[in-house]
């Protein structure tokens, strides 16, 4: 195999750079923790975040347990809010910010 094309096809399956997965739970700025009694805006978590979100201006986030990273992508976060998560994308570490490429449901 010619060395060119070897190099491309290893390069098709390098990731790009400075893009990460992230696991944790879709919740929002106002509950950073995840922890939504004190709100009671709904009866489950994710009622409560999605509420929070549209009533009062919150933002999605992903809570790994430790840190809380807000999103780039404020819609699709919506339909895993209050469950756990693997979100792909570029972090900004200095603004605690992912870029958003993909959120799919871990497992």
């Amino acid at each position: 195999m010619k060395p060119v094309i070897l190099l491309l096809i290893v390069a098709a399956f390098i990731p790009a750079q400075g893009v990460q997965q992230f696991t944790g739970t879709i919740t929002d700025n106002m509950c950073p923790a995840g922890d939504h009694s004190r709100m009671r805006m709904g009866a489950t978590d994710a009622e409560c975040a999605i509420a929070c979100v549209e009533s009062h201006g919150a933002a999605y986030i992903l809570f790994d347990g430790k840190n809380a990273y807000t999103l780039s992508d404020q819609k699709t976060p919506q339909k895993f809010a209050g469950r756990k998560v693997t979100v792909t994308g570029k972090l900004d570490a200095k603004k605690m910010t992912i870029e958003v490429s993909s959120i799919v449901a871990a497992r």
